[in-house]
């Protein structure tokens, strides 16, 4: 962005409030952040109710939850192995997916994913902020298009302050994500007899594909903005470690 230091809002100690660089590249001088914070981001990120309803799906379109499971962590392994590779990218380049892609594409060939991308992830955002809102509105009881309103300025309020905010709030969210996930299994363990689900199995290879499709497809979908993440942190020398973190904590 030409004109980002006339626009940037800094804080006291000299660091920028709202983010400046948007696509641009992040030069070395820039770059920061830990491999711990790449984790608790991408960890938090799944820790959702988007990727509860995306695995519940396979058992409600008639898998059962043996072989759905094992279908769920295949797809996990196989898309985040693709994902993960995007993820190497962007600590080498400095640079977001969409932008790196015009080598293959060109720069007005990259427009057509560019296009797709955006297709997919206004839809993702939609679902994500429809549920997430719905959620809200059950806690703060109130009706649920308001409940949907404050999680939509919360997100447009983080993607204004940009990469600190983020990692900061992935943090406190990683935390409160565990400890919810650690008392939603207590309960289902205290109250369902989990080895009778596991012992009803009517093994499909459709349910079974089609598990894996949606396990892996929710992966790699992560892919096309990863590497505009992971750009920021060190180059070379943490690229295995940066992909084996981004990995770990999607699943």
């Amino acid at each position: 962005m030409a004109n980002s230091d006339l626009i940037a809002k800094r804080a006291h100690d000299g660091r920028e409030v709202f983010e400046t660089r948007s696509i641009d590249h992040i030069p070395d001088s820039e770059r920061h952040g830990s491999l711990t914070s790449q984790f608790t981001l991408w960890l938090s990120a799944n820790l959702q109710v988007t990727a509860i309803i995306t695995g519940a799906l396979v058992v409600v379109l008639g898998g059962d939850v043996f072989w759905s499971l094992i279908a769920l962590l295949l797809g996990q392994l196989i898309g985040g192995a693709v994902m993960a590779l995007h993820g190497a990218q962007g600590p080498q380049l400095g640079l977001p997916q969409m932008i790196s892609s015009r080598v293959q594409f060109g720069v007005y060939g990259a427009a057509i994913p560019i296009v797709l991308i955006c297709v997919m992830y206004v839809r993702f955002s939609a679902n994500g902020t429809l549920l997430a809102g719905q959620a809200a509105a059950q806690l703060l009881k109130v009706p649920d298009t308001t409940g949907i309103g404050i999680f939509a300025v919360l997100i447009v309020l983080l993607t204004l302050l940009g990469y600190r905010a983020i990692h900061f709030v992935g943090r406190v969210v990683s935390v409160i994500g565990v400890l919810a996930f650690i008392f939603m299994f207590a309960r289902l363990f205290a109250q369902h007899d989990i080895g009778a689900l596991l012992g009803n199995r009517h093994f499909s290879i459709a349910s079974f594909l089609l598990s894996m499709s949606l396990s892996a497809s929710w992966q790699i979908a992560f892919g096309p903005y990863v590497a505009r993440i992971i750009r920021v942190i060190c180059r070379a020398r943490h690229r295995p470690r940066a992909r084996f973190s981004r990995s770990a904590s999607a699943r």
